[in-house]
């Protein structure tokens, strides 16, 4: 067996050796709650081992056939597992050649964290998500895998099973749909957070099960009470690693009532010490209507009660406008040691500087000091104990306005790719790079290996 690291921190893969054991005998069960038409696929599927021998999961890569509907783009996602959705990877491929109902197929695989079957041992419940990443309904009246009949768990032949590449259950669609390749991807080390945003939708529940929610209730920062769900979307996006990003959309005609902002947040306080890095796209023009709001495009550390005696908070704030009488663009980088608002409990820095597109935002909190950086370069870096994290914190993605100086419809989006958390330690820009490349190639789009709490 050979072992490639990436980056030291997050993804491995293994190719097993020629003369090793041969391939396992499997069945794969399945059954849907979905009708044909309908927001999104909702396939479960189960392994069971019918080998004299146990077969790690690690070994084994499951494919769903579909039809591409207009040759929209699709995402899909782990609702519930057994094995842990962060021991299940995903990835989407075309078929090559012509295939009846099947352009595309749903490739499902398992890290070597998700354990092995004993003989005659079972998976159980592999729930799955198939979406268009437009959003639009789909039809899977026409795809190969899915029969709306099947209800009830029952063998199907019509989802294919691979053992270290080979073919050992199902029929493969005509047309040509050459097996996985061998190598699969290894479980992430402990103390790593990755998630890529691939979910259907603000109420999506592999969402929630993942740690995230749509702000709704009310209160500040921005205008007051204008927190919405409908802001907070996975949308299709070319220029992002995986082609999905969150979208925070902000929207407002000038008043109160006819604005609403947008924020993603942890509902579990799992970030504390170590590296917290996301892919942010800020906005320095809005999408659409006129420019000049103070608009607040935020990606920030918190901790989850405000009124907490250990609060922490570890804040990135861009204002391509400015706001509070400060001219724009404009980065913050804030630590806070309550939530008061009151000046003797931060410490900050200001630079004007535009950070339109695409970069890197980290935030690194090791042996006092707390430093951010954008793109490997250091922003801000400050070893007042004072203001060092004292407590664990959720992460929050925010778009927010700090208020409503014109009259007129307009439109702004903030994106995010991608976030990163490596607990206890300093990962210099490269190796968070590399480790999210690991994650990426491997199929794997959410991971948390914290200790259970």
């Amino acid at each position: 067996m050979a072992v490639l690291v990436a980056g030291g921190t997050a993804a491995y893969f293994t190719w097993w050796d020629s003369d090793d054991s041969g391939s396992a005998q499997l069945t794969v069960r399945y059954r849907t709650d979905a009708q044909a038409r309908t927001g999104t696929a909702k396939p479960w599927l189960e392994v069971i081992n019918d080998s004299k021998k146990t077969v790690s999961l690690g070994d084994v890569t499951l494919r769903y056939y579909f039809t591409a509907d207009d040759g929209a783009a699709y995402g899909a996602n782990c609702v519930q597992t057994s094995v842990g959705c962060s021991n299940i990877t995903q990835k989407i491929g075309a078929t090559t050649g012509k295939a009846a109902n099947a352009d595309h197929y749903l490739e499902i695989g398992f890290t070597q964290g998700a354990g092995k079957l004993a003989p005659g041992g079972t998976s159980q419940a592999i729930g799955l998500q198939l979406y268009r990443l437009d959003g639009k309904e789909l039809n899977q009246a026409n795809d190969r895998s899915f029969d709306a009949k099947v209800t009830h768990y029952a063998p199907s032949k019509l989802v294919t099973a691979y053992h270290r590449g080979a073919l050992v259950w199902g029929e493969e669609p005509g047309g040509g749909t050459p097996g996985p390749g061998r190598g699969t991807s290894d479980a992430a080390p402990a103390g790593v957070v990755f998630d890529n945003f691939h979910y259907s939708g603000a109420d999506d529940p592999a969402l929630a099960a993942n740690g995230w929610r749509a702000r709704t209730e009310g209160g500040g920062p921005g205008i007051p009470s204008t927190w919405s769900a409908d802001g907070v979307s996975f949308p299709s996006e070319a220029s992002a690693r995986g082609g999905q990003a969150l979208q925070l959309r902000v929207t407002s005609d000038g008043t109160e009532e006819g604005t609403k902002q947008a924020e993603l947040q942890s509902t579990r306080p799992d970030f504390f010490t170590g590296t917290i890095a996301a892919r942010v796209y800020f906005s320095d023009k809005p999408t659409s209507g006129r420019t000049g709001d103070h608009l607040n495009e935020s990606f920030f550390a918190i901790s989850p009660k405000d009124k907490s005696n250990n609060y922490s908070e570890l804040d990135y704030e861009y204002m391509p406008n400015g706001g509070w009488g400060a001219s724009g663009p404009r980065i913050d980088t804030t630590s806070w040691r309550s939530g008061s608002g009151k000046p003797e409990d931060r410490v900050t820095r200001f630079q004007n500087q535009s950070l339109q597109g695409w970069h890197t935002m980290m935030i690194t909190a090791m042996n006092g000091t707390v430093t951010y950086s954008v793109d490997g370069r250091e922003l801000f870096s400050h070893d007042d104990k004072k203001y060092f994290p004292r407590e664990r914190m959720g992460v929050h993605f925010s778009a927010w306005l700090v208020d409503l100086p014109f009259k007129g419809p307009r439109t702004w989006d903030m994106k995010v790719n991608w976030l990163y958390y490596q607990a206890d330690r300093a990962v210099p820009l490269a190796d968070v790079q590399k480790a999210v490349d690991g994650f990426y190639a491997g199929g794997t789009n959410y991971v948390n290996t914290l200790p259970k709490s």
